[in-house]
């Protein structure tokens, strides 16, 4: 049992270190919405919604009040939707939007296709329609899965991507792209991940369930100093033990949310997830080991051990973590991402090589505005075949800045934050995503 002492220990992470719950996320199935009319559709799933999330937002505070811990977000995700879509998803999705925001949450994801091996109709119809929506709604969040370790990657549906990145852009560039950042082109995605954009409910996951994302870079990084210089054996030791702890108190408020809404605990997500406020950075966790700035050489070997040992520790302290559970490193989230990109130490290719090892891939990362719709689905592929290949969840959350160059910034605002635009490649890759059809999965995927 988790005593309510425990959370005690925590205090001086909350109000000195930046630790916080960053979100509770309530999955909810909608396989029973489906239906052939779009409207009809999109009714059922708004009231379903508004049925079962009608206390998340209330009782995610209610606890924030009675532990003392900051919750920062209240998120909903949701059966991918080309699943229950027999037409026209349009509708569906302005029906899901207006569920956000009666229910008060800040995003709301599962505005999702999973098209690994092939496309249907119905995700086809979704793809079209994900410019639009994402420049027409306002909470909304769209993922699309292209590749798993176990088909392979779809090149017909990464070429279709890097298409839809390009024309999401466009539709909201007087935002500086803020569309695509509503946007995660997905290898191996989970179906109980509580994070956006990237959140939906798989098919495998119960009608209802509470997810609850941790993070906690700054507690992390104040534990390294306090071993600054002592081998890595020791950092290792010293994260784990941290991540134990923030753990817990994850797993609390997982229980108590869960048990307030009468719904199933799902899965703790013990995710290093940053903000743009200082002292609540990654980066400076890689720092303090003892890069002089995140892309320096080293960078990925530290990235390795802070995301291994956070797992390790996360694991001692719930029987249910899930999710991606790791470290992230989204460019505009991070301060001291956005400090090492604007001085050139961190660029595209450093930051492809240091998805090999954190939880998700190439987040949040501003482009220039010319990039092609080819060299987009190229960058897709690449990281895609870092996720088939290692067996692993890898993503990409790229913004084309229309009209803007490297060198130039974007504004988000909020957790979003801000980046630098970073150069990319200036050689075509055209024929090659011109090619389409599917590259075969890797041998170790034929493992029964």
């Amino acid at each position: 049992m988790i005593e309510t002492g425990e959370i005690l220990q925590t205090m001086r992470m909350i109000q000195e270190e930046n630790f916080d719950i960053r979100t509770i996320t309530m999955g909810i199935n909608l396989l029973d919405c489906a239906d052939p009319d779009a409207e009809c559709c999109g009714q059922r799933v708004y009231d379903k919604i508004c049925r079962l999330a009608a206390r998340l937002v209330p009782v995610g505070e209610e606890i924030e009040r009675e532990l003392g811990i900051p919750i920062v977000n209240k998120r909903i995700s949701v059966t991918p939707v080309s699943m229950i879509c027999q037409g026209d998803p349009r509708p569906i999705a302005r029906w899901l939007d207006r569920a956000a925001l009666e229910m008060g949450v800040n995003f709301l994801g599962g505005y999702s296709a999973l098209m690994q091996k092939g496309a249907t109709a119905a995700d086809e119809r979704l793809l079209s329609s994900i410019p639009e929506v994402l420049a027409e709604t306002e909470r909304l969040c769209s993922s699309v899965n292209v590749a798993s370790t176990r088909a392979g990657i779809n090149m017909d549906a990464v070429r279709r991507m890097g298409e839809i990145v390009r024309e999401t852009a466009e539709l909201t560039c007087e935002r500086d792209g803020l569309g695509c950042a509503k946007l995660v082109v997905f290898a191996n995605a989970v179906e109980d991940n509580p994070f956006m954009a990237g959140a939906f409910c798989g098919a495998g996951e119960p009608e209802c369930a509470v997810n609850v994302g941790v993070s906690g870079p700054g507690v992390v990084k104040t534990a390294l100093e306090a071993v600054r210089g002592a081998p890595f054996d020791v950092v290792a030791e010293t994260v784990k033990r941290t991540a134990f702890k923030i753990t817990r108190v994850g797993q609390l408020v997982a229980r108590e949310a869960a048990q307030r809404l009468s719904v199933r605990f799902g899965i703790v997500d013990l995710s290093l997830a940053p903000t743009p406020a200082r002292g609540d950075s990654v980066a400076h966790i890689l720092t303090e080991m003892g890069v002089e700035m995140a892309g320096a050489p080293g960078t990925t070997a530290a990235l390795a051990l802070l995301n291994d040992a956070v797992k390790k520790g996360g694991v001692m302290a719930s029987n249910h973590v899930g999710g991606l559970s790791g470290a992230f490193i989204p460019v505009s989230e991070d301060i001291g991402m956005i400090e090492a990109a604007q001085a050139g130490a961190l660029t595209l290719e450093k930051l492809e090589a240091m998805t090999c090892v954190c939880s998700v891939g190439l987040d949040m990362i501003a482009i220039p505005g010319d990039t092609s719709a080819a060299t987009i689905a190229g960058i897709i592929a690449d990281e895609a075949a870092i996720g088939v290949v290692n067996n692993k969840t890898t993503a990409v959350r790229i913004i084309p800045a229309i009209g803007k160059k490297a060198g130039d910034t974007v504004e988000f605002g909020g957790l979003l934050g801000h980046a630098p635009v970073i150069p990319v490649n200036q050689f075509k890759c055209d024929d090659f995503i011109a090619r389409g059809g599917r590259i075969p999965a890797p041998l170790h995927a034929l493992r029964n």
